[in-house]
């Protein structure tokens, strides 16, 4: 339900003339900062609502919206108190507040709250503000944006991602998170722990991982992997052993959750980045892309923000899982580019189906090299000849 707008004729005379267009400066000026001497608490804060909304000009709107953010508690407590309080006070003041828990419970209880104010705040809130909303498994399965909300708050803890997710799944709701396919499978014929007071181990265990992946920082090109000359095969990286110790350890359902909120930007209400990233992404998706949970693995490419450079270098790594390549290959966006098309067909783990079929955009001189490479199969091998002898070369 989308929130409905505040009428100004439903208001206090005093109040409708601060809110008239052709009313004195000054007194909006003063209403901004929330100084409306004779009018109720209700009114109070609808007034500013609506003056941060831009009703009495953008020279007020700012002033009104600190003024949000630093309400006298009698006022904010006096208001809430009021059943019939407009919603759109509730959608203002729940975002603002979702920092605190005593007051996020007041608005979350309040009868005249619209999904959309749950939602902003399911986005937003604390810990314990997502513990309460967490609560009303109701209100969550009528509106699943709720549910998506809270499952990328990098703040609700990892036992209540899995218990919403779990409650999502049972009652055969699609999610709009980030491999929600792949999440899904993770968390079915799991045991989900009942809510607690304290933090279970699993809670603990993913604010570990947000630890370390905070001081695993890579060089621009470097991996979280690298070649040992001895054994010839992949090894973990000396940075990357701190949050690869945390990660092994990690359930399949937690590494998903993991790789969606690690690898999310922020961004304003109008959709443009802000802050900076919190952690290396690509260093995430690089552990996560070469998990030997295939279900981990693909969820990787499904990340928020991969760009075309690591789905190039992702489709030539030897060490991931074919699911992976299978992923990549069946995807037109990403096949587009050359170089994606080369890597699959020269890598050996790429089912030859998907392989082969790409042989036929390659260069002459890439062809002469793979049908003499001992690093392709010798399927691989012919399909290169073979498209060489139908050019005549």
């Amino acid at each position: 339900m989308s929130v409905p707008t505040i009428d100004p004729t439903t208001l206090p005379a005093a109040a409708q003339k601060i809110l008239d267009p052709s009313g004195p400066p000054q007194l909006k000026a003063m209403a901004a900062k929330g100084l409306m001497p004779g009018v109720p608490p209700g009114a109070i804060l609808a007034v500013v609502v609506m003056l941060s909304l831009g009703a009495g000009g953008e020279a007020h709107a700012e002033t009104a919206k600190k003024t949000l953010e630093k309400l006298p508690p009698p006022l904010i407590n006096g208001a809430l108190a009021l059943p019939d309080l407009h919603p759109a006070v509730l959608d203002a003041l729940g975002p603002i507040y979702a920092t605190d828990a005593a007051i996020s419970e007041k608005v979350l209880h309040h009868p005249a709250i619209v999904a959309d104010t749950v939602v902003a705040m399911a986005a937003v809130g604390t810990e314990g503000v997502c513990e309460l909303i967490a609560t009303n498994e109701e209100r969550m399965l009528a509106n699943p944006a709720i549910i998506e909300k809270l499952y990328m708050n990098k703040h609700c803890r990892m036992s209540t991602a899995d218990r919403i997710l779990e409650l999502a799944v049972r009652n055969d709701i699609e999610l709009g998170i980030p491999a929600f396919a792949q999440a899904k499978q993770a968390i079915q014929g799991e045991l989900i722990a009942e809510p607690t007071e304290e933090p279970s181990f699993d809670d603990t265990q993913f604010l570990e991982a947000g630890q370390k992946a905070q001081e695993l920082q890579l060089a621009e090109g470097e991996d979280t992997h690298e070649l040992n000359p001895e054994t010839g095969q992949e090894e973990v990286t000396a940075k990357a052993r701190p949050l690869h110790a945390v990660w092994a350890e990690m359930r399949a359902a937690a590494k998903i959750r993991f790789m969606n909120i690690a690898t999310l930007k922020k961004y304003d209400e109008h959709g443009r980045e802000i802050g900076e990233e919190r952690f290396d992404v690509k260093a995430i998706r690089m552990l996560g892309i070469r998990d030997a949970n295939p279900l981990v693995a693909v969820s990787a490419l499904a990340t928020p923000g991969i760009s075309d450079a690591e789905i190039v270098r992702i489709a030539g790594l030897r060490n991931v899982a074919e699911d992976v390549l299978r992923e990549i290959a069946i995807n037109r966006e990403w096949t587009r580019h050359y170089m994606v098309k080369f890597n699959l067909v020269a890598n050996p783990r790429t089912p030859f189906g998907h392989a082969s079929k790409f042989v036929l955009h390659l260069r002459e001189s890439d062809l002469k090299s793979l049908a003499k490479s001992k690093e392709v199969s010798g399927a691989i091998q012919t399909a290169a000849k073979q498209q060489l002898s139908r050019k005549g070369k």
